[in-house]
């Protein structure tokens, strides 16, 4: 199925208490993301049941099967159309102007789109959403193969996609939660996006062999005809094996209701704030990548092709080691986003095409682990009230914003050259992370000590009130 950057996500369980995570309204005074980051019961690199238990269920599997296939041809279609509009403009301003009509709808009306998702039967709107996807590939493929392909007719294309895209994503996230229950949420979250990301280990190298045989309008034409896989997994499945969740009533101040909720919530707030940053500056590959197989490296679109498989490779690593883990920590989702950000500093400023291309891998790993850990963290501080609407500003600031930051880093990148554009990208998202993760510390109540026993930790993060082991004897007396 057809998604954005960072959109394969699920929403918080039903119960709490069901999952066996602390947080959510089950517990106001957890939000999900331990204050302290304490130990958890279970190890964090481990999980019951494995790594890949939520295959278990037929109805998701029947989902995931689908959405590898549709993806893979989504890919496909992304590496097509940048290079498209890159060869009929020139341009990596054009590049940035068709991502950021893509995702300027979910700026627009991305929270509308969670309120659709809370109130109307999901399967039946995965089920419009995936026809309308497949119908808008099939036509860019038409204007490509027929030879009548113009810049404003990707743009179109790209808007409509975007529009559609608004009410796929958040019924897809909440779809899941139907699909696996609450006990095996977390696991089909980032099952999720290793799905996603293991198509674009297909996708690009495909794209970039089909583009330079054959020309782009075979990789839209394949993209579009992919989207039957998906409308027969949801046809396929047994509704009677779907969870039961709650669908939203009709009322009056919703959005406004929402809004609130997320603006009370320091553990939903800032995290939301710091995806919105690096999602805007952060993930203009499309921009750089394209940039740097032509202008830097003088490469064509098997190179281009080439990046992108190696920032999924990194990509998938981290979505399966994701799904390993337990619990979402606060340090680690501020830890990704800060090493994401120096990483591309570094890429930008390296000299050789082969130390380049290898920086891709831990690019995609810190991404992925950024953006599930994200994901994971919102979702289970989240009312089950809230869900939709959450999860659909979480999608609105986090791809939402690149119709400011794509148009903004494809001048920068044309004016001031390709390193330029992908080291301001990793600056503020860098930048972002250090002062996010300093907002989050002082929330939580906790302040930096530094032990240099040694077999002791050196840096850690306490309460901010000290121990009574770390009290003056006369104070404890």
């Amino acid at each position: 199925m057809s998604t954005g950057p960072g959109a394969d996500s699920a929403p918080a369980p039903k119960n709490p208490a069901d999952s066996g995570d602390p947080g959510g309204p089950g517990n106001p005074g957890n939000s999900g993301i331990p204050v302290s980051d304490p130990a958890p019961a279970v190890t964090a690199g481990r999980t019951r049941g494995g790594t890949f238990r939520s295959l278990r269920i037929r109805n998701y599997r029947l989902f995931a099967t689908g959405a590898m296939i549709s993806n893979t041809g989504t890919w496909m279609s992304r590496i097509a159309q940048d290079w498209l509009v890159l060869s009929i403009t020139g341009s990596s301003t054009a590049v940035g102007i068709t991502t950021a009509l893509q995702f300027l709808p979910m700026l627009l009306f991305g929270l509308y789109g969670g309120v659709i998702a809370d109130r109307c039967p999901r399967r039946r709107l995965l089920l419009f959403t995936q026809t309308a996807l497949g119908l808008c590939g099939l036509a860019l493929a038409a204007l490509t193969l027929s030879g009548h392909v113009q810049v404003w007719h990707v743009y179109l294309i790209a808007f409509l996609l975007g529009m559609v895209t608004v009410v796929d994503n958040p019924t897809r996230q909440v779809f899941v939660n139907e699909m696996v229950g609450p006990k095996d949420l977390r696991n089909a979250v980032s099952l999720n996006s290793a799905n996603f990301q293991s198509a674009r280990l297909i996708g690009p190298a495909v794209a970039g062999v089909l583009i330079t045989a054959v020309g782009s309008g075979w990789a839209f034409l394949i993209n579009g005809v992919s989207f039957a896989a998906p409308i027969i997994g949801l046809l396929l499945m047994r509704t009677s094996e779907l969870y039961k969740v709650e669908r939203a009533p009709r009322g009056k101040g919703q959005l406004r209701e929402g809004l609130r909720y997320v603006a009370g919530n320091p553990d939903l707030i800032w995290p939301i704030v710091l995806v919105g940053f690096i999602g805007t500056f952060g993930f203009n590959f499309p921009i750089w990548l394209s940039a740097f197989a032509d202008d830097v490296f003088h490469a064509g679109p098997g190179t281009y092709g080439l990046l992108n498989t190696l920032i999924a490779i990194g990509s998938v690593a981290g979505a399966l080691l994701a799904a390993r883990r337990v619990v979402a920590r606060r340090r680690l989702l501020v830890g990704a986003a800060l090493m994401f950000g120096v990483l591309e500093m570094v890429a930008a400023a390296t000299p050789y095409f082969w130390l380049f291309a290898a920086l891709m891998v831990p690019i995609g790993i810190f991404s992925l682990t950024f953006n599930v850990t994200a994901n994971s963290s919102v979702q289970l501080a989240t009312d089950p009230a809230m869900r939709g609407r959450v999860m659909s500003l979480f999608m609105m600031v986090f791809v939402g914003g690149t119709p400011i930051g794509g148009p903004l880093v494809g001048w920068l990148t044309d004016t001031c050259g390709a390193r330029i554009g992908f080291a301001a990208g990793g600056l503020i998202s860098a930048a972002a992370a250090a002062a996010v993760g300093l907002i989050l510390v002082r929330a939580g109540g906790l302040r930096l000590k530094l032990d240099l026993r040694r077999g002791r930790p050196h840096v850690i993060f306490v309460p901010r009130t000290p121990e009574p082991e770390d009290k003056p004897l006369a104070a404890t007396a």
